[in-house]
């Protein structure tokens, strides 16, 4: 509505002083286009630099965060780097174990992305700033320009539990190829070292079952891993 106003008083005060002959009426018309047209320039200038008539509003999304890696052992994150110096990063994650695509948070000045850990459940936290307008009177006079909802700031926090890795893509690629090279090795090693746990454990209990063993043989079997993916990303990290 306030374009409208200027569009009007600009039109109307040519026209009054042009085309008004008489000082008595040209005068007071001139004088109230010209304050009418001088207000709505100020108004407009003021909404546009200033955001007159808006305040900010804060939106919060909670969303369920899964681990990229198709390695069940592996609980990953991935972020790649955008410019130098690592100042910014763009997250790639997804929302559920059985999603086939990745999403990434948007590469913007405007996008902040913290990383925190957590003891619950992994989630990513998205809080939304916008300008909003204050009144419903206020997006009437203003709303024509377009701005309302106008981005200010995006703050995307991922919650992760303490076994979660935080990989750049190079080192994710680095990984999955040490892990392919040190396969064999670590077959043979988990093999021993399983072996040598059932055996600790068969000798504090002879009468174990076999349901026992195996039970045992699955836990150490999962410790290994554990420990092996841990070493290897320990390395990935300290070549990078």
């Amino acid at each position: 509505m306030i374009l409208i106003i200027l569009v009007i008083s600009a039109i109307a005060l040519l026209i009054s002083f042009v085309y008004t002959s008489r000082n008595s009426v040209r005068l007071p018309l001139t004088i109230v286009f010209g304050l009418l047209l001088v207000g709505s320039v100020v108004f407009i200038s003021k909404n546009d630099n200033q955001h007159y008539g808006m305040v900010k509003t804060t939106t919060a999304k909670t969303s369920k965060l899964a681990s990229v890696s198709a390695n069940k052992q592996l609980n990953l994150l991935l972020y790649q780097s955008v410019g130098s110096a690592d100042k910014h990063r763009v997250y790639v994650y997804k929302q559920t174990a059985s999603q086939k695509k990745t999403q990434h948070t948007k590469a913007s000045v405007k996008v902040t992305n913290h990383v925190k850990t957590s003891q619950n459940t992994p989630k990513l936290v998205t809080k939304t700033t916008r300008w909003t307008y204050k009144s419903n009177a206020m997006k009437f006079w203003f709303g024509i320009a377009g701005n309302d909802h106008e981005l200010i700031s995006t703050n995307n926090t991922f919650y992760v539990n303490a076994d979660w890795a935080v990989l750049s893509s190079s080192q994710a690629k680095a990984f999955s190829k040490l892990m392919k090279q040190q396969q064999p090795t670590l077959k043979a090693r988990a093999k021993v070292y399983v072996q040598n746990q059932v055996k600790t454990a068969m000798t504090k209990d002879p009468t174990m079952s076999q349901a026992e063993i195996t039970k045992v043989s699955k836990a150490a079997a999962a410790q290994y891993q554990q420990n092996a993916v841990k070493s290897l990303l320990q390395q990935v990290k300290a070549n990078d």
